[in-house]
């Protein structure tokens, strides 16, 4: 499809909806809460737009409803939920029935819109605030501590008689970027891992369960190794030019930025070792402030049109809405959303629609070139940025942040 296309006809489709509240719940797809990772699906990572997510502390179900309709109106087939660990679970052997109890409604309000739900455990750390249970233990302690360990399986289990009976929860995220928020030797990290997914699978099985890391243990030593991480059956990338250094080797809208989601997807398969392997955009964005929004969305077009080139399967872009400016946040946080604090759909959340609609459910094309090896060790962030370059075929051009 024409770019040009399709960015005036994305613009037509939805140039009236200057108000999603109002929304239409679209019925459900053929499918509908499908595991299968041979076709392409799109969701959002939800921030709610009243009270962000400490809205579980001060729950209203009236906005959410409202945030779900506004979210099923552009096409998203799932969402990716975020639970606050300390909020959940203030005490090593207790976990809140009145939070678990809220995780049920906005579970239940989801399926009445269609959407499935991916689920985070531990957080953690989220859009750069520390949310860190009373009885955490060191760094350390998270991936080994005995006291940690019992409290993780249990609220693990926990959640799992809550979500069991709900047919649209995917299953679990690990947490938001575990690594994060605690780090560790890999060795020790991809022990916990191997733990942890058994866990949940015996806790909540026939479900699929992912780790969303964010993109350093891709690029360096830490806390998980690459190789581990990709073996898994649906390996996630975390996406942002910003963060990662695109702009190191490039503008927003040259190689390294565009098509980072089909670089960080080629550098998991050459770690994993097969075309074949599934790879899922757990969060992505360019988290570039100087962007306005008709630029947004437009690497939005182009990043996207690249990773399904690739055979990027699913994509879960990083957020639904942007984040109320009472709040103390970073900066880049406030205006990251698909739609406005107020539901208005901005540029990148037609785009987003256009996209939904005519990708969703469609078969993934996994790439047939040869595939190159890992890069070699010693496994830093430089390596492994060179290693993208190569196989973007970029000469990199310094850009200035």
């Amino acid at each position: 499809m024409n770019r040009r296309h399709f960015l005036s006809s994305a613009a037509a489709t939805l140039a009236a909806s200057n108000s999603f509240a109002k929304a239409i719940t679209p019925e459900a797809s053929p499918d509908a809460h499908s595991l299968d990772l041979t076709r392409h699906r799109f969701g959002v990572n939800y921030t709610p737009s009243h009270n962000w997510w400490f809205c579980w502390n001060d729950w209203n179900p009236d906005p959410i409803r409202r945030d779900l309709d506004a979210i099923a109106g552009l096409g998203a087939d799932h969402l990716r939920i975020l639970l606050i660990w300390p909020f959940f679970q203030p005490n090593p052997k207790w976990v809140s029935p009145a939070h678990l109890e809220r995780l049920n409604q906005l579970i239940t309000l989801m399926a009445e819109r269609h959407l499935d739900a991916l689920v985070t455990v531990f957080t953690g750390q989220l859009s750069g605030w520390y949310f860190l249970p009373p009885f955490n233990r060191l760094s350390d302690g998270f991936f080994t501590d005995r006291i940690m360990l019992d409290a993780q399986e249990l609220f693990i289990r926990e959640l799992s008689r809550t979500l069991a009976p709900h047919q649209n929860v995917i299953g679990y995220d690990m947490g938001n970027e575990i690594n994060t928020c605690w780090d560790t030797d890999p060795p020790t990290g991809d022990a916990w891992m191997e733990r942890t997914f058994g866990l949940m699978n015996s806790a909540l099985p026939e479900r699929l369960h992912v780790n969303g890391v964010d993109h350093n243990p891709w690029f360096r030593d830490t806390t998980f190794s690459p190789r581990a991480l990709a073996a898994q059956k649906f390996p996630v990338m975390h996406c942002y030019p910003w963060w990662t250094g695109a702009l190191k080797y490039g503008g927003p809208m040259d190689p390294p930025s565009v098509k980072l989601l089909a670089a960080m997807a080629a550098l998991i398969r050459a770690y994993a070792g097969t075309q074949q392997k599934p790879v899922f955009a757990g969060e992505f964005n360019t988290c570039i402030q100087k962007l306005s929004d008709a630029e947004q969305a437009e690497w939005l077009d182009k990043a996207v049109h690249v990773a399904i080139e690739q055979g990027v399967s699913w994509f879960t872009y990083w957020d639904s809405h942007d984040v109320d400016r009472k709040y103390d946040f970073n900066p880049l946080e406030y205006t990251l959303g698909l739609l406005t604090n107020d539901g208005k759909v901005k540029p990148a959340g037609r785009v987003f629609k256009q996209l939904a609609d005519t990708y969703r459910g469609t078969p993934v094309a996994f790439p047939t070139a040869a595939l190159p090896p890992p890069p070699a060790a010693p496994h830093t962030q430089d390596a492994t940025w060179q290693w993208v370059l190569d196989w973007l075929g970029w000469n990199p051009k310094p850009e200035r942040n």
